[in-house]
């Protein structure tokens, strides 16, 4: 017996078939929106889908910084540009590129103004795509090493277990400056 299910799992199933290489299915784009932050393990490597805005944004999981899950982190409007903050250490990741972004003063100037600066790209960002109700990921693949690459690999998932297991018995807070 074929069952709506069955039919949508076959839709789905032929979808995946007729996409580029390296094109990995994440879900139905409206079981995404509603969701609006999914944890997809692509290739081994650990993606964070977030809907924001009317836009779908793929990054590492993880905060290059310290390993923090970005997937608890607020999203915030910095300087013109969407950003995801880490709730661990409150380091600012935009969604587009992947730049940490930190306020501060040129002691250069000869009256310095506290502005946005960038500190390059240090997260790895994913390229996502909509095709008649489905959202696929195709990983970065940029072959330069990025900072949050190091929590995708096997000494920084260890580090961050560790981290995890040693902040349950002692938690740590931040202050909000």
């Amino acid at each position: 017996m074929v069952t709506s299910k069955t039919k949508d799992f076959q839709k789905v199933m032929e979808a995946k078939d007729q996409t580029a290489p390296g094109l990995h299915f994440v879900g139905k784009k409206e079981e995404l929106i509603q969701a609006k932050r999914s944890f997809r393990t692509l290739e081994g490597r650990d993606i964070l889908i977030i809907y924001h805005e009317g836009v779908f944004h793929a990054v590492d999981s993880y905060c290059y910084h310290a390993g923090g899950m970005l997937q608890n982190g607020d999203i915030e409007e910095i300087n013109g540009k969407m950003c995801i903050i880490c709730p661990k250490h409150k380091y600012k990741i935009t969604l587009t590129e992947g730049e940490c972004l930190y306020k501060g003063k040129d002691p250069r100037e000869k009256s310095p103004v506290t502005r946005w600066y960038s500190k390059g790209v240090k997260q790895r960002i994913h390229v996502v795509t909509e095709s008649d109700g489905n959202v696929f990921v195709k990983l970065s693949v940029s072959p330069a090493w990025i900072e949050s690459d190091y929590y995708q690999g096997e000494k920084g998932k260890v580090e961050r277990a560790k981290a995890e297991a040693a902040e349950k018995k002692n938690p740590i807070t931040v202050d909000d400056d």
